[in-house]
C-alpha cells in the first residue's frame, strides 16, 4: 500500500465580499500566489467541497486563467469557487502524483481527466 500525505498548503485564498479593489470573481489575493513557481492546487466551495484540482508549473499565470479562459473546465462554475488551495511543489511527477491522488480522494466535482472512480 503506498500512503500520500497532503502538506499544508503555501497559500489559501478566499474569496471576498463586496471587495473595494481589482478582483476576479472577488478574489483579491491573487499577488500572494507565485508567478514562477510551480505546484497544485484545488477549488473548494462555501461548503468545502472539493470543486477541482489542478497542477501547473507557473501557478498564478495557471489559476486565473481558470476564471478568464473560455476553455476551462471551471467555466461554468466559477463563482461556486470560495476557497483556493495553492501547494508549491517544483517536481512535476510529484505534481502529476498530488493531482491524480486528490481528485480521486477527492471525488472533485469538476474534473474530467484522470478521475477513476465513476
Amino acid at each position: 500500500m503506498i500512503t500520500i500525505t497532503i502538506p499544508e498548503p503555501d497559500v489559501t485564498i478566499y474569496k471576498q465580499v463586496n471587495p473595494q479593489l481589482s478582483h476576479i470573481y472577488n478574489f483579491t489575493d491573487f499577488h500572494l500566489i507565485t508567478r514562477e513557481k510551480g505546484g497544485f492546487f484545488i477549488f473548494y466551495n462555501f461548503k468545502g467541497d472539493v470543486l477541482f484540482v489542478g497542477k501547473a508549473r507557473k501557478l498564478r499565470p495557471r489559476i486565473k486563467k481558470h476564471f478568464e479562459d473560455s476553455v476551462s473546465p471551471m467555466k461554468n462554475y466559477r463563482d461556486e469557487v470560495t476557497k483556493i488551495e495553492i501547494y508549491v511543489n517544483e517536481d512535476p511527477v510529484e505534481r502529476e502524483i498530488y493531482e491524480t491522488y486528490l481528485i480521486n480522494q477527492f471525488r472533485a466535482k469538476y474534473n474530467v481527466d484522470k478521475v477513476l472512480y465513476r
